[in-house]
């Protein structure tokens, strides 16, 4: 991957993270954040969860410390929260797992 791809990638990632480091380390710790998102077999924690806290990391870095899986990473957030997007349901969506799911990913939809 070439340093266009690279810089591509980071500016739709910064696009769809929304939410700085510590809003996100802040919500990774309630329980609203632990109880939504699929958990895979043999696992005790939700992939959205786990993708928070590699976010944060990722967000943490100096661009020159990033790797191609930062790099993987960041484009499966960019392309998870652009259809979670367009699943939006109708109505408050202030306190549904919709959101809460989108948050674990760095996203808050409310900040749109």
């Amino acid at each position: 991957m070439d340093e266009n791809e690279r810089k591509e990638i980071r500016d739709k990632f910064r696009a769809v993270v929304n939410m700085t480091s510590a809003e996100l380390t802040r919500w990774l710790g309630t329980d609203e954040s632990r109880r939504v998102g699929f958990v895979r077999d043999g696992e005790h924690e939700a992939v959205g969860h786990k993708s928070g806290k590699h976010i944060i990391d990722i967000r943490d870095r100096s661009v020159s410390d990033l790797d191609d899986e930062d790099y993987a990473h960041m484009r499966k957030v960019v392309g998870y929260v652009h259809r979670h997007l367009a699943q939006r349901p109708k109505g408050d969506v202030t306190e549904t797992r919709w959101r809460y799911s989108l948050m674990n990913w760095g996203h808050d939809p409310l900040k749109d």
